[in-house]
């Protein structure tokens, strides 16, 4: 389990140093500004969907470690995705942040960064960091097109 566990830290510390698909996105039919005013964490997504299906999505951010690292993994695992997959994601993360990551051993789970999150969990106060991409998301999609 330890060695489980520095994998995660591992993988959290990698997307915060080096988050992918970090920056503007022009053009973008979707956009979304996400804040924690508890903590101070902002992000700022944009996607390209057409289709149904997420062409592109970046960020951009001024946050915790945490909320840079998932925010990545999120928009990490969602390039190329089709629009009615993202539900089935969010749930997969939300039952990592909830604790139940921990005793996920499958070889999807650890094929999957995102189960990298239930590290997370451990620590309450950080669960709404990791949480405010996926919020983000739903926002931008809700919207509609780009403001």
């Amino acid at each position: 389990m330890a060695d489980l566990q520095e994998l995660y830290q591992t993988i959290i510390m990698d997307h915060n140093k080096r988050p992918r698909h970090y920056g503007p996105l022009e053009p973008f039919t979707h956009r979304a500004e996400g804040y924690n005013p508890i903590c101070g964490d902002k992000i700022e997504l944009r996607l390209n969907v057409a289709g149904k299906q997420i062409q592109a999505i970046q960020f951009e951010s001024a946050c915790c470690a945490i909320c840079k690292a998932s925010t990545s993994m999120m928009v990490d695992a969602l390039q190329g995705k089709a629009l009615e997959e993202i539900g089935s994601l969010r749930q997969q993360v939300d039952q990592y942040l909830q604790g139940g990551g921990e005793e996920i051993g499958d070889a999807d789970a650890l094929d999957s960064e995102l189960a990298a999150l239930s590290g997370v969990s451990k620590f309450p106060a950080r669960v709404k960091c990791a949480q405010l991409p996926w919020q983000t998301l739903e926002k931008a999609l809700n919207r509609g097109e780009a403001d």
